[in-house]
């Protein structure tokens, strides 16, 4: 395991750890009142990072130069009244986005060595708005996994843990780095990518809020592909407004994408407080699977009562093609996953193994390049993109995928939202799913579906397990309606009240 760190930071005051408990919103106050210096809340996540990430391993790397050159430019900023949204705000970036000057590996080491010449939209967009990069969070390898176990750099731990245990718990996948890095006050926020439920679970996992958008609300440019018509870019954060406030700035349509939306975007941040009085909740019975364990099925009842407390009217629907969720995912994502990592043959950037000619060239670079989970992902979507197989499966999926949306659309002509658990349980221990990839798929059983449809959907933070383990619960939305999303999830997160904090994190937060 290598962690870069570029640059070192020059010797500075003790740094004011206490800075690192404020949420997104506080610290842009703060700032702009001049409180305290945007140099001191780097100093004060950077400090955060030197002390706690040698053992969560949640930055596969770490630039505290650039920061401190950037959070010194912010302050410039705001001393001639010129701040914007992120002015000041230390951030950490899942390594699946392309920065510019700064290597990008997509938990890989086949990528290991890139170092783009460009950078992604929606990086360059949180730049715009002045927003502090610490460093490169790490992932499952190229985004394929619910765990964080598969990244070529090493595992992410969990800051959580079981209440009168030290076994160390994963803290969900794809985008675990990000999650981990800000339940443990190691950074106020982070991007992640979201494929079947890669911001969503992570976020449940570590008690925070995490939206996936609407599929072409976020610009796929400069994001390493995985499948290209689910990957979605969205924010990790410790608030559900502060979600808002970095939605708002990752946003917006981009001609480089041609997936991308040409919608306007939003004011995210005022519907968090809009309240729900008068919407319609969608319940789907389909998302009582089997086995559920009580205190989920307990938890998502406390929502139902949380809501209608708040003039919500409570709606039993059905969303029949559910249950084909999971087996359409597992032929899509896989499919389009092969297409995408042709492209790593050790000739036009990354690693190579020489071979004896152009042929074994590649197969040595792919067989040392790519991961375990990598490898049986891209075996499994040739195979179903193979000739005699792609009727019967590929097809077939995508025609199951167009019911699956239908579903939403006429579930979404009865109510506003839909609310249902995020995850089918707390996070588990490293190692404890690892030798059944089955049950490691079926962690996206809640969310895949929407990620199939193309729908915003949204985890909030809702309550602890028997273990003390956070739980959360998760709002799916109309395509482009994020505002009654955030309306939802913002009546959710004040009544829940979730004020728990994980057992590792930066001493003061």
């Amino acid at each position: 395991m290598s962690k870069a760190v570029t640059g070192k930071p020059a010797a500075a005051p003790a740094a004011r750890t206490e800075l690192c408990g404020l949420t997104i919103a506080q610290a842009a106050a703060g700032l702009e009142a001049r409180k305290f210096s945007a140099v001191e809340l780097t100093r004060a996540h950077l400090a955060a990072i030197e002390a706690l990430d040698s053992r969560l391993n949640a930055f596969i790397t770490v630039t505290p130069e650039l920061a401190l050159e950037q959070a010194a430019a912010a302050d410039l900023r705001l001393a001639t009244g010129d701040g914007r949204t992120l002015t000041g705000i230390p951030l950490a970036i899942k390594d699946l986005f392309c920065t510019e000057g700064v290597r990008t590996t997509a938990a890989s080491r086949i990528l290991e060595p890139f170092t783009p010449p460009y950078e992604s939209t929606v990086t360059a967009q949180l730049k715009d708005s002045g927003a502090v990069f610490l460093g490169k969070a790490n992932l499952d390898e190229f985004a394929m996994g619910s765990s964080n176990m598969t990244s070529g750099f090493g595992p992410v731990e969990n800051p959580w843990q079981r209440r009168g245990s030290n076994v160390k718990l994963v803290p969900g996948g794809s985008s675990g780095g990000s999650a981990a890095a800000v339940a443990a006050r190691m950074a106020m926020g982070a991007t992640g990518t979201d494929t079947g439920g890669s911001i969503r679970q992570p976020a449940s996992f570590c008690g925070l809020a995490g939206i996936k958008p609407t599929y072409g609300r976020c610009s796929r440019y400069g994001i390493v592909a995985f499948a290209s018509s689910l990957d979605q870019a969205g924010p990790l954060a410790r608030t559900v407004e502060d979600c808002a406030i970095l939605l708002g700035a990752m946003a917006g349509f981009d001609a480089k994408d041609s997936t991308s939306a040409e919608r306007p975007v939003p004011y995210f941040r005022g519907a968090v407080t809009a309240g729900v009085r008068g919407k319609r909740i969608g319940i789907p019975a389909e998302y009582r699977m089997p086995g559920m364990p009580e205190e989920i099925e307990a938890l998502w009842q406390r929502g139902v009562r949380w809501l209608k407390s708040e003039g919500a009217e409570i709606v039993d629907i059905s969303l029949p093609h559910t249950k084909y969720g999971l087996p359409v995912y597992y032929i899509v994502a896989p499919a389009e996953a092969s297409s995408n990592l042709a492209r790593y043959d050790g000739v036009r950037f990354g690693a190579r193994i020489d071979g004896e000619d152009l042929i074994d060239m590649y197969e040595r670079t792919r067989a040392a390049g790519f991961g375990a989970e990598v490898k049986r992902r891209i075996m499994i979507g040739t195979y179903v993109l193979s000739a005699g197989y792609y009727d019967a499966y590929y097809l077939k999926a995508q025609k199951v995928r167009a019911l699956i949306l239908r579903d939403f659309e006429q579930a979404f002509a009865k109510v506003d939202a839909i609310l249902t658990p995020t995850a089918p349980s707390a996070a588990f221990g490293m190692g404890e799913k690892m030798d059944d990839p089955i049950k490691m798929y079926l962690n996206d059983v809640f969310t895949v579906p929407a990620s199939l449809a193309g729908v915003p959907a949204m985890s909030v933070p809702a309550g602890l397990s028997e273990e003390g383990l956070p739980l959360g619960l998760q709002v799916i939305g109309r395509h482009f309606d994020e505002e009654t999303v955030f309306a939802v999830s913002g009546a959710l997160e004040q009544a829940a009240d979730f004020r728990s904090k994980p057992a590792v994190m930066a001493k003061g937060a």
